[in-house]
């Protein structure tokens, strides 16, 4: 009887052993299971392929003025060389500065009449890839009308970049507003951005510096750069929150000769939106008095409807030009 007892507990036992095998088994098959596809996703990472493979260039911002200039913005691979086409045909190139972003000036006006612009880079191991992204222009025959600008991307809706109706300027927050000069001759660029924005000032395409703007949306430069005397197309642009651009300036400017800049009284400095009939207006009290500025400053100016910004001229006082009359 005792024997058979005891077989009975070796059953029992080894029936127990059994099912704790089993459960054992089954609380360590999930965690073999969960295991296995962590790993995998590690061995993709690693593939060179996808690392390497570059972001495509893309617009951020293109603004035509009326005489058919543009100005033209975005991103590419760091060190890419940017091509910007016009039907097709090349029209610019950049170099894709070191946070990839680059700007483009035309040299030419674009043609009255549509417009298609496209964009491709060709990165530093030789491969050349194509936006997606086109630019749709419609530059007016008419002289002094302001052109449309569309984006469109395949699959996309179109994206208004700049609208006919929009204001003169078109330039939304941004504006360059004074140009000055300082005791030791420098010059000094201030003006409007939206606040706490990065403003960028280039001069022919090279970057003067960058600063920016204060919390009451002011920003003020005096680049370290030596600016020779002559003139120059300056290229001012406010940078979004994502340091992508988001408006642009250009405008011409003429840097002073040394022995103008002693700025005292009977003296100005043309600033940006100037003309000839607006400094007579204000020393004079009538812009028909631009003849009297004109004559003073003839040795400088090429035309009398055509000033730069930068340019300091002589304003005779008010009894020499009654005089003169």
């Amino acid at each position: 009887m005792r024997v058979i007892i005891i077989v009975l507990l070796l059953i029992v036992l080894g029936f127990i052993g059994w099912k704790a095998a089993e459960r054992f088994k089954l609380i360590e098959t999930p965690e073999a299971e969960v295991s296995t596809p962590v790993e995998d996703p590690t061995d993709d990472a690693d593939d060179p392929s996808e690392e390497m493979a570059p972001a495509l260039p893309s617009f951020d911002i293109v603004r035509v003025d009326r005489t058919g200039y543009a100005v033209i913005a975005g991103r590419a691979k760091p060190g890419s060389d940017v091509t910007i086409y016009a039907n097709d045909e090349e029209l610019a190139t950049a170099l894709a500065e070191g946070d990839g972003s680059w700007v483009i000036a035309t040299d030419t006006p674009l043609d009255s009449g549509p417009v298609e612009l496209s964009l491709s880079m060709t990165t530093e191991d030789g491969l050349t890839i194509r936006s997606e992204e086109t630019i749709l222009i419609y530059v007016p025959e008419r002289e002094g009308d302001l052109p449309l600008v569309l984006r469109t991307t395949p699959g996309g809706a179109t994206e208004v970049l700049q609208d006919p109706r929009d204001r003169p300027d078109g330039l939304g927050p941004l504006s360059l507003d004074v140009i000055d000069y300082d005791d030791s001759g420098s010059v000094i660029f201030s003006g409007r951005a939206e606040p706490d924005r990065v403003v960028q000032l280039f001069i022919n395409r090279q970057m003067l510096g960058q600063t920016t703007a204060s919390s009451e949306g002011r920003w003020l430069m005096s680049p370290e750069a030596q600016i020779a005397p002559g003139v120059y197309q300056l290229l001012v642009i406010q940078l979004d929150e994502n340091g992508r651009p988001a408006y642009a300036i250009e405008l011409p400017f003429e840097r002073a000769s040394p022995d103008q800049v002693d700025i005292r009284d009977g003296r100005v400095v043309v600033q940006p939106g100037n003309s000839l009939w607006r400094i007579a207006r204000h020393a004079y009290g009538e812009g028909a008095q631009y003849t009297v500025i004109y004559a003073a400053n003839a040795s400088q100016i090429r035309n009398p409807d055509l000033i730069y910004p930068g340019q300091i001229f002589e304003v005779p006082d008010a009894e020499e030009s009654d005089d003169n009359n």
